[in-house]
């Protein structure tokens, strides 16, 4: 008989934080500065390296705002290198095989912040890119991902990545666990990679740890910052923007809408690839109206974590995490927690 060990994991809509004595008098008294390998950012909140999400005019509010930009590789490489002059400090994004690691490309064009970006990142090409890269150029600075358990974070990082993307299967366009049953809910995935993190940096790693997918209200970002995510990735809340790289149009009734797209679309797949290397789609392509500016969404999910930070007494994201406590619900919490106009 086989031995099998189950475990419980949990995701965000069934934790909350529990507050703690504040002494604050007000959250714009707090500081959401946040360190990402060799880099200082004003902000945690990261638009997805998506082709329907970041671009030049998204790219240029993260900027202004003081938050990190990674790129997607799904461009023709003079626009990539078009990135890479505009935007210096940037990540770019690349791929494991021949025809996807443009790496030599964006080096000599003179990008030093990369992106190895696949759906499993637990994998023996991605480990042996991460040593190739920082074997040959130890300066350059690189995330890696994606996984969802403490064993991935560990062996990425001591396989030489800066950065781990942490998430498999909780973004919106995302079918990856209907596909294949596979992926940790994201919170318990955070906190044993986080638990990870701090071990290694025992060690004497230096790790750092993205947030991605699942983002659905500033709770949850809150709570993936306060279990030990230094940043928070997000695709549909940035998609809704103005400023996002989603195809957009305006129909009849006034409203603008854009074209969301997960890369393991079939959708993307065909655009991208071509139908001769078209696999089972592991994500789906919708439509999703177009109703803030990206100041707007960096505005409502700053001002989230800063009121958070002060239900917790806590002025920076180190004193946040320092003093989270967490409590497991039932899934009465979230339909408590919500407005009940009509009841």
């Amino acid at each position: 008989m086989l031995n099998r060990t189950f475990r419980r994991f949990l995701t965000f809509d069934d934790v909350g934080l529990i507050p703690k004595y504040n002494s604050i008098t007000s959250r714009l008294n707090t500081s959401l500065n946040v360190v990402l390998g060799n880099d200082l950012y004003n902000s945690p909140f990261i638009p997805a390296n998506m082709d329907s999400v970041i671009g030049t005019e998204l790219a240029q509010v993260c900027v202004r705002r003081g938050a990190p930009v990674i790129f997607h590789r799904f461009a023709p490489l003079e626009q990539l290198t078009k990135w890479i002059q505009e935007f210096p400090f940037s990540y770019m994004s690349i791929g494991v095989t021949k025809e996807t690691n443009k790496f030599n490309e964006l080096y000599d064009a003179g990008c030093r912040r990369f992106c190895i970006d696949i759906a499993h990142g637990h994998s023996q090409q991605v480990v042996d890119i991460i040593k190739e890269i920082k074997g040959t150029y130890p300066k350059c600075q690189i995330i890696a991902g994606n996984v969802c358990t403490a064993e991935g974070f560990c062996d990425l990082v001591k396989a030489g990545a800066d950065i781990i993307k942490v998430g498999v299967g909780p973004g919106a366009a995302c079918t990856t666990r209907i596909m294949t049953g596979v992926g940790v809910p994201q919170f318990s995935a955070l906190q044993e990679c986080a638990e990870m993190k701090l071990r290694l940096r025992d060690e004497g790693y230096q790790a750092y740890m993205i947030a991605d997918g699942g983002i659905k209200h500033p709770r949850d970002a809150c709570l993936a910052i306060a279990v030990g995510a230094d940043a928070v990735m997000m695709g549909t809340v940035f998609a809704r923007t103005f400023e996002s790289a989603a195809k957009k149009e305006k129909r009849q009734d006034g409203s603008i809408h854009g074209r969301y797209r997960g890369q393991a679309s079939s959708e993307f797949m065909g655009d991208y690839f071509g139908n001769e290397k078209m696999r089972q789609p592991e994500g789906v392509a919708f439509d999703v109206e177009i109703t803030k500016s990206a100041d707007n969404i960096f505005d409502y999910y700053e001002g989230g974590l800063r009121s958070s930070f002060t239900y917790l007494g806590a002025k920076t994201v180190s004193e946040y995490q320092q003093n989270a406590e967490f409590f497991e619900s039932t899934s009465a919490y979230m339909i408590e927690s919500n407005s009940r106009p009509n009841h």
